[in-house]
């Protein structure tokens, strides 16, 4: 386990894709067969193992998650040099005003990982969907990619440049995903919580992100579906200096 006390790489490098095998004796002509098809199945799991990642953490450790920003307009500097010096966008400043604050974290206790956003600035009287979604904020809203799943859904591609979302509500599903539902007050500020059965550990999201539906569908071939996306909360990843997995 690396001793880091702080990571903030919201696009990771790829990580390996670890199999398990029991020593079994074989013929020479056959382990050879056998090595060949390994080799073929390994570099055909690799591109989605290694595209369906948001910020890379150190393994085994879970860690904790946060994010807080104020909601502006991407700039042309910002379109040039993505993820740099702002933490939070706003897409759509009609719903998701710029000056708007938002704040998360997501912090794990045992084999679960408690999770609350916070906001305030935003329209009053007014629910917003709210996802966990793979990659750091964009000034292209599409760069946030597909919802975060603890399981990743097998009909989604992470690997096509725009992946198209998981509806099957096997994945897409307040416990494999991280739903954020928020209803705003009079004053626009609202809070919301969850907790998913699972923590980050190699991998974990990059971002929140609000969309324009003022909650998430759960019907069939429409599970996660919230609309446009209208604003977006970079995370950053923070290393528990006791208790790695978690555990009180």
């Amino acid at each position: 386990m690396r001793g880091h006390s702080s990571v903030d790489h919201h696009f990771g490098s790829c990580t390996g894709v670890h199999m398990g095998m029991q020593p079994v004796a074989i013929g020479r002509p056959l382990r050879r067969r056998l090595s060949l098809a390994t080799v073929t199945a390994i570099l055909a799991l690799m591109p989605v193992a290694c595209a369906y990642k948001g910020i890379t953490l150190p393994a085994v450790t879970a860690m904790t998650l946060h994010g807080d920003g104020t909601l502006t307009q991407p700039t042309p500097e910002s379109t040039a040099r993505p993820n740099t010096g702002t933490l939070a966008y706003t897409y759509n400043p009609a719903l998701a005003p710029a000056g708007a604050r938002l704040s998360v974290l997501m912090t794990p206790h045992e084999e679960s990982t408690n999770a609350e956003l916070t906001v305030s600035g935003l329209l009053p009287n007014r629910g917003y969907a709210v996802h966990a979604h793979v990659n750091a904020c964009s000034p292209n809203p599409a760069g946030e990619g597909p919802h975060y799943q603890n399981r990743v859904d097998p009909a989604v591609n992470p690997t096509s440049v725009s992946p198209e979302a998981s509806t099957n509500s096997e994945y897409a599903n307040p416990r494999n995903e991280i739903w954020l539902d928020v209803r705003t007050d009079a004053n626009g500020s609202g809070t919301s919580r969850t907790t998913v059965p699972f923590v980050f550990t190699d991998r974990g999201p990059g971002s929140i992100v609000v969309h324009e539906a003022m909650e998430t569908a759960t019907g069939p071939s429409q599970a996660g579906k919230a609309g446009a996306r209208i604003a977006c909360l970079s995370l950053s990843a923070v290393q528990p200096r006791e208790n790695p997995r978690g555990s009180s």
